[in-house]
């Protein structure tokens, strides 16, 4: 973690779920970053960074879009690249509109007067990636070097979890970095 108590820098996991955005609200509201240095020109002061992980089209569709064999003689595989691209196209859009919603949840923080605008204009940062989510989110605490990571939980129950798996459970003990966990009140 940085000095004196503040964070460098925060992951805080969104997947569209109030129960994210609900941890986004909570982090925003009880985190202090670290102060860029009084003689930086930069902004090398704490930032958040706002993770949504996109499951891959295949997993996302609950099949395998890439070859649809056609008969003959000799079967053949033909890609069908447009497919994977509009479920591609429609992820980015669902993205999107997660970060969004996100971002709009900062800049609703920032208008608070315990904290400084700058903090949560300058200092948020996006990041989409694809594949499993508990895997990236790992991945990425690594790579950037995360001093906390903040996720929702959505509460599942035993059987739930047992098919589908907790990804709050799984970076809670594979994260490189402290992990935080806002539950729902409901």
């Amino acid at each position: 973690m940085s000095g004196r108590g503040r964070l460098g820098c925060v992951i805080v996991a969104v997947e569209g779920s109030e129960e994210s955005m609900n941890a986004l609200r909570w982090a925003l509201e009880n985190l202090q970053l670290q102060s860029p240095a009084p003689d930086s020109s930069s902004n090398s002061g704490g930032h958040f960074v706002i993770l949504h992980v996109q499951s891959p089209p295949n997993i996302a569709t609950g099949l395998n879009p890439g070859a649809i064999p056609f008969g003959g003689p000799t079967p053949s595989s033909v890609e069908v690249p447009a497919f994977t691209a509009a479920i591609e196209a429609h992820q980015r859009r669902i993205s999107e509109a997660i970060l969004t919603h996100a971002l709009q949840i900062c800049s609703d923080k920032s208008v608070r007067p315990l904290f400084a605008l700058y903090l949560f204009v300058k200092n948020v940062k996006t990041q989409v990636m694809v594949g499993d989510a508990k895997e990236k989110i790992c991945e990425a605490v690594k790579v950037l070097h995360a001093d906390l990571l903040v996720m929702g939980s959505r509460a599942f129950g035993p059987i739930k979890r047992m098919f589908l798996g907790s990804v709050s459970n799984y970076c809670t003990n594979n994260a490189t970095c402290a992990v935080t966990i806002v539950k729902g009140t409901s």
